[in-house]
C-alpha cells in the first residue's frame, strides 16, 4: 500500500499506531476527520512517506519527535488541531520538507534554529499558536521561501530581512521590524 486517503469521511477514535507497519506508504491522508488523541510516534517509521496530511482533527498531544526521520517528507499539515508543546528541533532534519503547516493548534515554545535547514522549504505556517520569543536568525537562509504565516502568536525581535519579498506573507500584522543584515 502506497497511498491511503480517508479524508472527509467522518472518522472517530485515533489514529492507529499499527499505520506505522505500512513501511511503503508514501501519502497518507486522514485530514477533515474527528479523530482524537495524539499522533503515534510509529508514523516515524514511515520513512518513504511523502505526504502527511492529518490536519482538521482534534488530534492533541505534542508533535511526536519521531517524525523528524520521515526523510522523504514534502508537506507535513497538521494544522487545525489541538497539538501543544514544542515545535520538536527534529523537524529541521526533514530536509525535502517544502511545505510545514501547523496553524490553528496550542503549540508553545520559540521557533526551533534547527528549522533553518529546511532550505527547500516554501510555505511555512505557523500562525495562531501560542508561540513566543524571537525568530531564530537561522531562519533567514530560508531563501526559497515563497508564503510564511506567524500572526497571531506572541514573537519579539525581528523579521529575516530576506523573507521581505516573499509572495506571500502576514508580517505587516507582527508589528515586527526586518531584522538589519550584520
Amino acid at each position: 500500500l502506497e497511498w491511503l486517503g480517508l479524508s472527509d469521511n467522518g472518522l472517530t477514535g485515533t489514529v492507529p499506531p499499527e499505520l506505522g507497519d505500512l513501511i511503503q506508504l508514501k501519502n497518507l491522508y486522514l485530514s477533515s476527520n474527528q479523530l482524537t488523541g495524539s499522533i503515534p510516534s510509529e508514523l516515524g517509521k514511515l520513512t518513504k512517506l511523502e505526504w502527511l496530511g492529518l490536519s482538521e482533527n482534534r488530534l492533541n498531544g505534542p508533535i511526536p519527535s519521531e517524525l523528524g526521520k520521515l526523510i522523504n517528507l514534502t508537506v507535513l499539515s497538521l494544522w487545525d488541531n489541538e497539538l501543544s508543546g514544542p515545535i520538536p528541533s527534529e523537524l529541521g532534519e526533514l530536509t525535502n520538507l517544502e511545505e510545514l503547516i501547523l496553524s490553528l493548534n496550542q503549540l508553545s515554545g520559540s521557533i526551533p534554529s534547527e528549522l533553518g535547514q529546511l532550505t527547500s522549504l516554501k510555505y511555512m505556517e505557523l500562525e495562531g499558536n501560542q508561540l513566543t520569543g524571537s525568530i531564530p536568525p537561522e531562519l533567514g537562509q530560508l531563501t526559497n521561501l515563497k508564503g510564511w504565516f506567524i500572526a497571531n502568536n506572541g514573537f519579539s525581535g525581528c523579521v529575516p530581512a530576506v523573507w521581505r519579498h516573499a509572495e506571500v506573507n502576514d508580517f505587516d500584522w507582527l508589528g515586527l521590524p526586518y531584522c538589519v543584515a550584520p
